[in-house]
């Protein structure tokens, strides 16, 4: 029987959106960390260089292929996710001093590759 079209992109959907939650959750804990607010206007401000490189990682990866992978996807996503937020940051002349580069870092390797490592643990059982 042949599978829909929904079928095939609603794996993918989901994965692109966890995502997306999970850099916003990296930003809003920021923010809170550093008493600059929750509001949406910051969150936004804080996450648009992140979510960039997340969408260069998931084109790099070909993510919509294996979303839950943690090799390529999950680790592509995530090197993508630092990189180009970094670079953004650095040109837009926001803050990217060595030890938020090592906290983003650390937060986004257990965000954006610990829900996929989770889920294969999950599936695998």
């Amino acid at each position: 029987m042949p599978i829909d079209s929904t079928e095939r992109t609603r794996p993918a959907l989901s994965a692109l959106l966890t995502d997306v939650v999970c850099v916003i959750v990296f930003c809003a804990i920021g923010r809170r960390s550093h008493a600059e607010g929750l509001n949406l206007a910051g969150v936004a401000e804080t996450a648009w260089p992140f979510l960039s490189g997340t969408a260069v990682g998931w084109l790099l990866s070909r993510g919509w292929r294996k979303p839950a992978a943690v090799v390529p996807t999950g680790v592509t996503v995530w090197v993508s996710t630092v990189l180009v937020g970094m670079v953004v940051r650095k040109l837009t002349s926001a803050g990217v001093a060595p030890s938020f580069i090592v906290v983003a870092s650390i937060s986004t390797l257990l965000l954006l590759v610990g829900w996929r490592v989770a889920v294969g643990f999950m599936t695998r059982r």
